[in-house]
């Protein structure tokens, strides 16, 4: 066992796989072994800061299925029956791929279990995102606001109808800033010393650099930092539990608002004779996601002046949480460095990009009656 293992992941070869892979094949004996030293990789993965959703992500962005399941497998099993340790990883352990890996034979079954340890023993250490807060404690049952704000983006995101989508998202978006502003009002009145967390958010290729803007665009508008990790996926989102909720729900339908409108307009460009084309999608999605941040930058200055004149203690509540936040992405983040968006460079991609934006229902952060 030992000797299959050490051929298999400390010798980066496609030999020493084999080598590896054949006698763990021919010894069934060493499958219990071989299945808890995985789940000693996973524990030694989250001892580097790494997160369910993040190691699952990373699986599927360098593997396949196979290896989603199998690795799926063991962090169910490396959980066992002890509480997860914040509200965000037990959610994370809910979502995990059902589905039991698929059995093959045993030397294709060996083969993958050992890619995906080469994986996991080769996972860099990232930034710990918990914390010893109030707000890393149990965390209650979702709120009615929450749950009626993600049925209203679903709806948003499943109608056919442009108008009908509009109206929903700007419901949506007037319970969330709602619940955001409330929320901070509350801490503060109630002296509950909360401070920022953090979350990640994956971001998908194709055309990644323009979503990681956008993502960037949303978290700003929702008092939040965002730090892209472009290797590895994700971008890592600074801000109060209420701002990174927003920031999730927004993103996601905005995300998909952007991908329905790109969709349409390669279709009338099709039509028009022109090809579809890879510069053509990274540009309207980098026009899209530029614009969007004009709007949503523009809408909430204007929200929270209107919001400021009702609350006079709101304008220091806001500003405080916005030096937590800026403190917590220094600490996290000492060292960062901005990125160039290329690829844009399609004029007709760019305009219809801005066009979609201005079409996506955005609004600021508006009182409730």
């Amino acid at each position: 066992m030992d000797r299959a293992l050490r051929a298999a992941l400390y010798d980066d070869t496609d030999a020493a796989l084999d080598a590896g892979a054949s006698l763990l094949a021919a010894d069934p004996a060493a499958d219990g072994e071989l299945t808890r030293r995985g789940q000693e990789f996973v524990a030694a993965a989250w001892r580097r800061g790494w997160q369910p959703a993040d190691v699952v992500r990373l699986v599927r962005r360098r593997l396949d299925d196979t290896h989603v399941h199998l690795v799926s497998a063991l962090i169910r099993a490396e959980a066992g029956e002890r509480p997860a340790p914040s509200p965000r990883w037990a959610a994370q352990l809910e979502e995990l791929d059902p589905e039991p890996p698929r059995l093959a034979d045993r030397f294709s079954h060996a083969t993958a279990v050992l890619e995906l340890y080469r994986l996991l023993l080769r996972l860099p250490a990232l930034e710990p995102l918990d914390q010893a807060r109030p707000s890393a404690a149990p965390r209650q049952p979702e709120s009615r606001m929450l749950t009626r704000i993600r049925a209203l983006l679903a709806k948003a995101e499943a109608t056919g109808y442009p108008e009908e989508a509009e109206a929903l998202s700007a419901k949506a978006q007037e319970l969330m800033a709602r619940h955001s502003i409330d929320e901070a009002l509350l801490a503060a009145r109630t002296h509950t010393g909360d401070v920022p967390g953090a979350c990640r958010i994956g971001v998908d290729p194709p055309y990644e650099t323009a979503k990681a803007v956008l993502l960037d665009a949303v978290a700003a508008a929702n008092r939040c930092r965002a730090v892209w990790h472009d290797a590895l996926g994700f971008s890592t989102v600074v801000g109060f539990e209420p701002d990174l909720e927003a920031v999730e729900l927004l993103y996601t339908s905005l995300l998909v608002q952007a991908t329905t409108a790109l969709t349409k307009a390669e279709a009338a460009q099709r039509k028009g004779g022109r090809k579809r084309t890879k510069t053509f999608r990274q540009s309207f999605l980098a026009a899209y996601a530029h614009r969007i941040g004009d709007r949503l930058r523009a809408a909430a200055e204007g929200a929270e002046g209107e919001v400021v004149g009702g609350e006079g203690e709101l304008l220091p509540v806001l500003a405080a949480r916005d030096v937590a936040v800026a403190d917590r992405m220094e600490e996290m983040f000492p060292d960062t460095v901005t990125t160039r968006l290329r690829g844009v460079s399609d004029a007709a991609g760019w305009e219809q990009g801005a066009a979609a934006a201005d079409r996506a229902q955005v609004t600021g952060r508006p009182r409730l009656p």
